[in-house]
C-alpha cells in the first residue's frame, strides 16, 4: 500500500498516543505499557487501521498491537483510532523484526489479512507464509503458535495451505468463499471490502501449531 504523504501526517506520526515510537525498549514489558496483563493480539501490516480498530472495540480484555512499513500509513491508522481505543498500540516497522519486538512468548495470536502476494517465483521467500517466516514466528510465539490469515488471491491460499501444513500446523476454518460461508464475526479490512465488492472471493484460515 503507497500513500502520499499529507501535511498533517508528520505531526500526527510525533505526536500521537497510539503509535509506540521505541518499540523495542517495551520487548517484554508490553503489558507494562497496556497497564494489564491481558492477552497481546498482533496485526502485521494493519493498513489505515479498520480492522484493528473494530477488533479492539469489540474485545476490550484483549491487547492489539499493529506493525506497518510506512510511516505516513502508521499516522493514518493512528489518526482513525481516535482518542477511545484504549488498548491498542502501532509500531513503525518490519516483520522481519518481529524478535527485536517481543520476547518470547508475549504474544498469542497473529494477524495476517491481504499481505503482498508477491506472485513471481523468485519471490516466493517474500510471502509472509514462506515456511521461513512460519519458524520466525514461532520462534517468538515459543510453545504454542495461532495465526489467522485472509486473502484474495488464491495462488497466495493455495500456497499458504501447503506451507503450513509442511511446517506442520493444524488447520481448521478454512474457507474458499468466506462471505458466503457460515463464519460468523469476520471484521473486514479496507482491502477486503473493495475486493468483495468487485465479487472476488475472500480465502481464510487458522493456524495452530503446539511445540512437541
Amino acid at each position: 500500500m503507497r500513500v502520499r504523504k499529507k501535511a498533517w501526517t508528520v505531526a500526527e506520526y510525533e505526536n500521537n498516543i497510539h503509535i509506540c515510537h521505541e518499540s523495542e525498549k517495551y520487548k517484554g514489558k508490553w503489558n507494562e505499557l497496556f497497564g494489564n496483563g491481558n492477552p497481546i493480539y498482533v496485526e502485521i501490516g494493519c493498513g489505515k487501521g479498520r480492522f484493528i480498530s473494530q477488533m479492539a472495540a469489540q474485545n476490550s480484555d484483549i491487547n492489539f498491537i499493529g506493525i506497518e512499513r510506512q510511516s505516513t500509513i502508521v499516522a493514518t491508522a493512528a489518526r482513525n483510532l481516535g482518542n477511545n481505543a484504549k488498548n491498542v498500540y502501532l509500531i513503525h516497522g518490519d516483520v522481519e523484526n518481529l524478535a527485536d519486538f517481543f520476547e518470547v512468548g508475549e504474544i498469542k495470536r497473529l494477524y495476517i489479512n491481504f499481505c503482498d502476494p508477491w506472485p513471481k517465483k523468485k519471490w516466493i521467500k517474500r510471502r509472509l507464509t514462506h515456511r521461513n517466516f512460519l519458524e520466525k514466528y514461532k520462534a517468538v510465539f515459543g510453545d504454542k503458535a495461532e495465526i489467522f490469515f485472509k486473502t484474495d488471491n488464491r495462488i497466495l491460499f493455495e500456497f499458504s495451505l501447503n506451507e503450513f501444513c509442511a511446517d506442520d500446523w493444524k488447520l481448521s476454518n478454512i474457507s474458499l468463499d468466506l462471505h458466503n460461508s457460515d463464519y460468523e464475526g469476520n471484521i473486514m479490512t479496507e482491502y477486503e471490502e473493495k475486493f468483495s465488492e468487485k465479487g472476488f472471493p475472500i480465502y481464510r484460515l487458522e493456524a495452530r501449531w503446539e511445540k512437541n
